[in-house]
């Protein structure tokens, strides 16, 4: 008999004043995952999206420390030990988690890299949307020791960890504790374009969005 696996409900979809790609408006982070794992060329086709993302003069500074708990346990019990608070309790639980990376002083770049870390946040969009439309979430974590994560994973002293990810497929929120069930199930929130976009100078909302 085949397992049955846990169907989501789109209760998480957001409620937006306009219209957006369903990709965007189904986007979530959660924290239940389910036991299953990724087949390997799902998982390429993540990092494929995250290596066409645009960077400052094509520097792609992005590099990903990963490791898949069914093909690397250890590996991801080395990344797990870097979590933080509660985010160890359920990122136990994801198929992959990974570290992302930017080099924010290349060697032959003068003055450095202004833009590293918006770069990496380019790579790590392009990553969650092709997760999503994979069947698969990805909830992006900061709370994570960098200094831990370099100590573990050897990441060379030019890269900088940006942030940690856990990537799987969903599970029914009844695994996770209360505190963390509430806050899975509670609904999502954004600040109204009114407060984000601004006619010609600052503060000034865009009549557009009043």
């Amino acid at each position: 008999m085949s397992r049955r696996r846990f169907v989501p409900n789109t209760d998480k979809r957001a409620e937006t004043t306009y219209p957006i790609n369903d990709l965007l408006a189904n986007r979530w982070s959660p924290r239940a995952f389910a036991d299953r794992a990724i087949p390997p060329d799902v998982l390429g086709s993540l990092f494929e999206a995250a290596r066409w993302a645009p960077s400052s003069r094509n520097l792609q500074p992005w590099r990903f420390v990963i490791a898949d708990r069914h093909r690397d346990p250890n590996g991801f019990a080395r990344i797990l030990s870097t979590l933080m608070g509660a985010n160890k309790s359920w990122g136990k639980n994801a198929s992959l988690l990974l570290i992302a990376v930017t080099e924010p002083k290349p060697e032959n770049v003068l003055g450095g890299n202004t833009y590293a870390y918006y770069d990496v946040g380019q790579a790590m969009a392009h990553l969650s949307i092709q997760a999503m439309s994979s069947g698969l979430y990805i909830h992006q974590m900061g709370g994570f020791n960098r200094e831990k994560a370099r100590e573990l994973l050897e990441i060379p002293d030019q890269y900088e960890p940006v942030v940690s990810a856990a990537i799987g497929y969903l599970a029914d929120p009844s695994i996770l504790s209360d505190t963390m069930r509430e806050r899975e199930l509670a609904p999502r929130s954004r600040h109204p374009l009114s407060e984000q976009v601004f006619s010609a100078k600052w503060g000034q909302a865009h009549p557009d969005y009043v």
